[in-house]
């Protein structure tokens, strides 16, 4: 009987190991939890989020909120798990980190066809045709098994830095200085691409208990305070990287000390953009702002939204004191860097996202070069999909390139001259042909396209869904602008 090794337990290892052992094949899940941990990682659990509660933003005119989408219907463990956790987020999908992940767990231990195993691995483990192995072991892949990948793919393998941001304690919040409001009056930072329209001004709440359908906390800065907390940011000690290694980071994901060393008014326009806010207090929109989102349930910690940082733990707590409302803050978990790992995926893997040195390896989530934990979940959901259909004797179906899934396989395999990480994005559909729209239409148009294709992908692709077929009178859904 075939088994498929899968190594690696976050987002997409979860969601590969799930889907295949759906669709009825043995999985042995290989995770290196409790023997190990990697610096970004505090708890045993499956699947910690260990950079941000949020998957960012939830409506279809968002590329991610359309994968998102698919997902769900496609019948994506991590989406059921994620609704099941949600946490008050303005326009965005957000968890409560401890219950995702101690649900997640919970949900592999009991499925029969899954059985974990607690080991170490330090090199590729031997594939055959009869015994796959799925790589899912995320952006912080082990030195000794990222060398043996290196060494299986050549110079080809890559290697870049990613930063965390700092959660603080909600009762360390100065709450007569802060306001709660969601940028537009729906996401925050991370939910702009779905900004339209005015803001609203609320209330400034006096504790955490009084968010309300507003889900994120804005700090707000005058311009000397902006300025003088730029400055700061810039002159503050940083932690260097060590000698022999060189450091590339995301664009995506930025230290704001990187941001703040290509000009002053960089994070005004980054992260610390006010547009789409007013303080109830000034009835202005404030010069900027740091916001912040709660972290958990019941709101007693929160996130600084966008300010991943590689400041010393000193000079973090002493220059995130310069944030207004945060003079007295208590920082539960400090920013810090961590190496990512990646392969030039459009190289070096083939249309199933097998290992095109390695037969019988295949890749999946961020070591393959996707950014972003919904985009994890999905290239899990896909690599399992299309080995499943492999192992079945099937044709191989992937999605459709005209859906968000398939913009995923679209990103792995189109020739870059340097291949670099990303995030779904609207590019990596094909546009629409013969019609002029406006931006927000064109997207909604994209998406109602790529929710029909997906449908008809999962009632005729053979292994696309274990879910039952979708009626034909079904409502479609609704378009959130």
């Amino acid at each position: 009987m075939v088994k498929v090794r899968v190594v690696g337990a976050g987002l997409a290892g979860c969601e590969a190991a799930w889907q295949l052992a759906e669709r009825g094949i043995d999985v042995e899940l290989i995770e290196q939890k409790p023997l190990a941990r990697t610096p970004a990682q505090t708890s045993d659990w499956l699947c910690e989020l260990v950079c941000s509660n949020s998957m960012r933003g939830a409506a279809l005119v968002n590329a991610v909120g359309l994968l998102k989408e698919e997902l769900r219907r496609a019948g994506s463990l991590v989406m059921e798990v994620a609704e099941e956790a949600r946490v008050p987020a303005g326009g965005a999908l957000a968890v409560d980190r401890e219950v995702f992940a101690e649900r997640m767990t919970a949900r592999i231990a009991a499925h029969p066809r899954i059985t974990r195993r607690a080991e170490i691995v330090t090199t590729i483990p031997v594939a055959s045709p009869e015994a796959p192995v799925i790589l899912a072991t995320g952006p912080l892949t082990g030195d000794a098994l990222a060398a043996d990948l290196a060494a299986a793919v050549g110079a080809e393998h890559l290697a870049y830095y990613d930063a965390i941001a700092p959660i603080i304690a909600a009762d360390s919040i100065d709450w007569d200085k802060v306001f709660k409001q969601s940028r537009w009056g729906k996401g925050g930072v991370e939910a702009e691409e779905d900004a339209e329209g005015g803001g609203s001004a609320s209330p400034a709440p006096r504790d955490a208990t009084a968010l309300g359908d507003e889900a994120y906390v804005n700090c707000p800065f005058d311009e000397a305070q902006y300025r003088a907390f730029v400055a700061a940011i810039v002159a503050a000690e940083k932690v260097q990287p060590r000698a022999f290694e060189e450091t590339k980071y995301f664009e995506g994901c930025l230290p704001i000390e990187v941001m703040a060393a290509r000009g002053e008014m960089t994070l005004a326009f980054g992260p610390m953009k006010p547009v789409g806010l007013t303080d109830p207090r000034t009835q202005r929109r404030p010069y900027a702002v740091v916001q912040l989102r709660a972290e958990d349930q019941a709101a007693t910690s929160y996130n600084l939204v966008g300010f991943q940082t590689r400041m010393t733990y000193g000079e973090q707590a002493r220059v995130l004191r310069m944030i207004p409302g945060l003079e007295d803050l208590e920082i539960q978990r400090f920013g810090s860097v961590h190496r990512n790992t990646f392969v030039d995926a459009p190289k070096l893997l083939d249309e199933r996202m097998q290992l095109r040195a390695r037969p019988g390896v295949f890749l999946a989530g961020q070591v393959t070069g996707v950014e972003g934990y919904v985009e994890s979940c999905a290239g899990g959901f896909i690599c399992a999909v299309l080995l499943a259909q492999v192992l079945g004797g099937r044709e191989l179906a992937p999605p459709p390139e005209t859906t968000a899934l398939g913009g995923i396989r679209t990103h792995l395999m189109r020739p870059q001259p340097k291949f670099q990480p990303s995030n779904i994005t609207w590019g990596c559909m094909p546009p629409l042909e013969g019609r002029k729209l406006k931006k927000r239409d064109r997207y909604a148009a994209m998406s109602e396209r790529a929710l029909a294709d997906l449908d008809r992908w999962l009632t005729s692709a053979p292994l696309a869904t274990t879910r039952p077929a979708k009626r034909a009178d079904e409502a479609a859904p609704v378009l959130v602008t």
